[in-house]
C-alpha cells in the first residue's frame, strides 16, 4: 500500500471556493477533498482554524543574488546560499520558485561568470535532491551583446523554465527619473560616481547597438522549446507591441495602469510584485499592484525580491475586498498557467501532485504552519496557538 496523508479540518481554496473539510493525499497525488475517513494507514495533519492553499509559485524572484552576496564584492558559496535559501522558501510557503538570473546589467551575479555557475547548480540539486521544485527564469537585458550563446546553449540543454527580455537603459522604464540608474548601481554594487559614469557610458554605447533581430530569434527559440516568454517594466503602449512582437505572453511590472489596461486586453498575464502590495505601493512611485488588481488587470503575483510578501499579499488584498480565492490563483494557478503547468500543480484538485501548504495567523500574520510538496511534509512549525 502507498503513502497517505490526510490534513483534516482546515478552510480548503479551491480554484473556485472556500470550503472546510480533509484533503486526502495518496503517493503525493491529492486524491479527494471533503471528509477524507480515516484509517490506520493515514498520516494526519491537523488545520482546524487553518486555511489549506495550494503551494505557491514564483515566477520572479531574485532574492538568490542577496543570498549569494548580501553585500557588494561579499560572494558566498553557491552551495551553501542556495540550501539555506531553499529551507526559507519552505517557510514562506513557495514549493515552486523560478530563480530570476540576470544576463546584463552588473557585476557579479548579473554577469555570465557567475549566472552559467549558478544555473548548473539549480540544475543538478533539482536532479540530486530538491526540498521544493526549482527552476530558472533567465531575464536578458536587451544590450547585452554577448550572452547569446550562453543562453542558446542554457535552452539546449533544457535548463531554462521562463524568459523574460529586460531593457535598464538610463532615462527610460524603470529608470526614466533622473539618476535614478546611478542611484541603483552605487547601492547594490558599491561603485563610486567616477565609476557608474564609465558604467553608464557603456550602457548607452551597447544600447545603441542592439541586435533586435537575434532577440527575436532567441525569444522563438524559446518558445518552440515551450518556455512562456515576458516583457519586463513595459511603461507604453508601444513598449507592449514591441513585447508582443518578440511572442511576450506575460507583462512584468508594467510601470502605470493605462499599460497594464493595454497588455490585459492584448491577453496578455499582467504580473505585478507583492512587496507593492504589502507596503502599499511601489517603492519607485510607479503603479499601484492593489489598484490594477482590483480593476481587473492584473493576474499573477509575484515576490519580486522578498519571497516572505508573496503569502502576505494574497491576505493583504484579502483584506482589501478581494475575493480569497481570486488572491490565492494570483500565487499558484495563473502562474502555473502561464508556465503551462497547470495540468499537475497550481490548485487544490484531485488528480493534481499534492504542494500544499497549511497557514494560521499570529497577530494577524500569515504564517505557514506546514508546507508539503510532492506528498511530503518538508516545513512544520508549531508556533502557531
Amino acid at each position: 500500500m502507498g503513502s497517505r496523508l490526510t490534513i483534516k479540518g482546515g478552510l480548503v481554496v479551491r480554484p473556485d471556493g472556500v470550503s472546510q473539510g480533509d484533503l486526502a493525499i495518496e503517493d503525493g497525488i491529492i486524491a479527494s477533498i471533503g471528509d477524507a475517513g480515516s484509517g490506520d494507514e493515514t498520516a494526519v495533519l491537523e488545520a482546524e482554524g487553518c486555511w489549506v492553499l495550494p503551494g505557491l509559485i514564483d515566477m520572479h524572484c531574485d532574492a538568490i543574488e542577496k543570498e549569494v552576496e548580501p553585500r557588494p564584492n561579499t560572494l558566498f558559496p553557491m552551495e551553501m546560499a542556495f540550501l539555506q535559501f531553499e529551507r526559507k522558501l519552505a517557510g514562506h510557503g513557495i514549493t515552486t520558485m523560478l530563480h530570476s538570473l540576470s544576463l546584463g546589467v552588473g557585476l557579479s551575479l548579473r554577469g555570465e561568470h557567475l549566472v552559467g555557475e549558478m544555473i548548473e547548480l539549480i540544475a543538478s540539486m533539482r536532479k540530486e535532491r530538491a526540498m521544493i521544485r526549482h527552476g530558472v527564469h533567465l531575464r536578458y537585458e536587451v544590450s547585452h551583446l554577448t550572452g547569446f550563446g550562453l543562453a542558446e546553449r542554457l535552452l539546449e540543454e533544457g535548463l531554462l523554465d521562463y524568459v523574460s527580455l529586460m531593457d535598464h537603459a538610463p532615462g527610460q522604464g524603470q529608470y526614466h527619473r533622473p539618476g535614478a540608474f546611478e542611484r541603483y548601481v552605487m547601492k547594490n554594487q558599491g561603485v563610486g560616481i567616477d565609476e557608474v559614469a564609465v558604467i553608464v557610458e557603456e550602457l548607452q554605447e551597447r544600447r545603441g547597438r542592439v541586435d533586435w533581430s537575434k532577440l527575436k530569434a532567441l525569444t522563438a527559440r524559446a518558445r518552440a522549446a515551450g518556455i512562456a516568454v515576458a516583457s519586463h517594466d513595459d511603461d507604453t503602449v508601444e513598449a507592449v507591441e514591441r513585447s508582443l512582437g518578440f511572442g511576450a505572453t506575460v507583462s512584468e511590472f508594467p510601470l502605470n495602469l493605462e499599460t497594464a489596461v493595454f497588455a490585459s486586453s492584448r491577453g496578455m498575464g499582467v504580473c505585478v510584485g507583492a512587496p507593492n502590495i504589502v507596503r502599499g505601493g511601489s517603492h519607485d512611485g510607479n503603479l499601484k499592484a492593489s489598484e490594477a488588481v482590483r480593476k481587473g488587470v492584473a493576474d499573477i503575483l509575484c515576490s519580486d525580491y522578498h519571497p516572505a510578501s508573496l503569502l502576505h499579499a494574497i491576505f493583504g488584498l484579502e483584506a482589501e475586498g478581494v475575493p480569497l480565492t481570486q488572491a490565492v490563483n494570483m500565487a499558484s494557478l495563473n502562474p502555473a498557467r502561464a508556465l503551462g503547468r497547470d495540468k499537475t500543480i497550481g490548485s487544490l484538485e484531485p488528480g493534481k501532485r499534492a504542494d500544499v501548504i497549511v497557514v494560521g495567523k499570529i497577530r494577524d500574520i500569515p504564517v505557514v504552519r506546514y508546507t508539503i510538496v510532492d506528498g511530503t511534509l518538508v516545513h512544520a512549525t508549531r508556533d502557531i496557538g
